[in-house]
């Protein structure tokens, strides 16, 4: 089992929001520079993280995702606006498998995901075999 917790202002850029440019009459697809970003933020935070070996077999993933209190919200009170979780989580579970912590995110079988606002943002992570 990995568990840790990245103190960060989690990116609200998702995956979804590729964009395309027709070359030749040919639609050519490519993340704009904020989901670059958004990627490479994660991607740095997680990078301490990985396992020294992937798992192998089917895993469950929490995931807590902590953003920054405002317009008078409490602290771990859910939060309902945007960005969209499933979304967010995408570009997450990329960044994780693109680091090792398994061969591909379809042995993600089981996925707990939430969003709240916490006094202190980041991303709590959970990674455990089924």
């Amino acid at each position: 089992m990995i568990e840790f917790f990245m103190p960060m202002i989690p990116p609200e850029t998702t995956a979804q929001q590729k964009k395309v440019r027709v070359v030749n009459g040919k639609p050519i697809f490519y993340d704009p520079s904020d989901v670059v970003k958004a990627r490479e933020k994660l991607t740095a935070h997680l990078a301490k993280h990985a396992p020294s070996e992937k798992y192998l077999g089917p895993v469950r993933l929490t995931v807590k995702w902590l953003f920054p209190i405002v317009n008078g919200h409490q602290n771990g009170e859910y939060k309902w606006t945007k960005p969209d979780l499933d979304n967010s989580n995408k570009i997450l579970q990329d960044a994780m498998t693109k680091l090792g912590f398994w061969k591909d995110d379809s042995y993600v079988a089981s996925l707990i995901v939430e969003k709240f606002w916490a006094k202190v943002p980041g991303i709590y992570i959970r990674v455990e075999e089924l």
